[in-house]
């Protein structure tokens, strides 16, 4: 069941999201979404199991960032489950949080890529602990391992909310609501269209 502003008498159905969006600029909402998920570096990415069609997360190590820094870079082994999910259907969601609540929600496409270049330009050497070496001379977590690939993941739309009041203030704000039942505003709620990101992305282009 969903509610209109006018069967609650005017007043919003969501109080929460109109009392803490950010009617930040294109620039101010996607820089700042980028520097959220840089100090994040892990986030959880959801795809979809291409058998069973059932959800999955894992955690995942930001790599890079493209597209102005709204398109994220993953690394991946191409034998795993995930680059099956991603063949199957490239829809996807990659979601940050930290441990003061602050959170980004980022959905889109994704692909798999192989090149040898592409590969190499974002290696880590940290990628032979988790891939491990199989003792060939091939196959050792190297730059030139054909195990490693890489994820793009070509933004679509996102959300994302960080703090604007610090801890103390967002308590107080918070206790007033539970007692005078209004919506605490204690985030800075930002909605990033897909319209928004073209234009964005288009911008970082000419820059470069």
């Amino acid at each position: 069941m969903s509610f209109s502003n006018a069967d609650t008498g005017s007043k919003p159905a969501d109080p929460y999201k109109a009392k803490n969006i950010d009617d930040a600029t294109i620039k101010e909402k996607i820089e700042g979404l980028s520097e959220f998920i840089s100090a994040s570096k892990f986030g959880m990415m959801t795809t979809r199991h291409g058998s069973s069609g059932a959800l999955v997360s894992r955690c995942m190590a930001l790599a890079a960032k493209e597209g102005g820094g709204v398109d994220l870079i993953f690394h991946t082994n191409t034998e795993s489950g995930k680059t099956d999910d991603i063949t199957s259907d490239p829809h996807i969601n990659i979601a940050f949080l930290n441990n003061s609540g602050e959170w980004a929600s980022i959905s889109g496409t994704s692909e798999i890529i192989t090149d040898r270049s592409v590969v190499e330009k974002y290696y880590s050497s940290s990628l032979k602990a988790w891939l491990g070496d199989l003792g060939d001379g091939t196959h050792d977590g190297g730059p030139k391992d054909p195990r490693i690939g890489v994820i793009k993941v070509t933004a679509q739309t996102a959300t994302y909310a960080v703090n604007r009041k610090n801890a103390i203030s967002r308590v107080a704000e918070i206790a007033q609501g539970v007692v005078t039942g209004g919506a605490a505003s204690v985030n800075k709620l930002r909605e990033i269209t897909s319209e928004e990101i073209l234009t964005w992305r288009a911008s970082s282009k000419m820059v470069q």
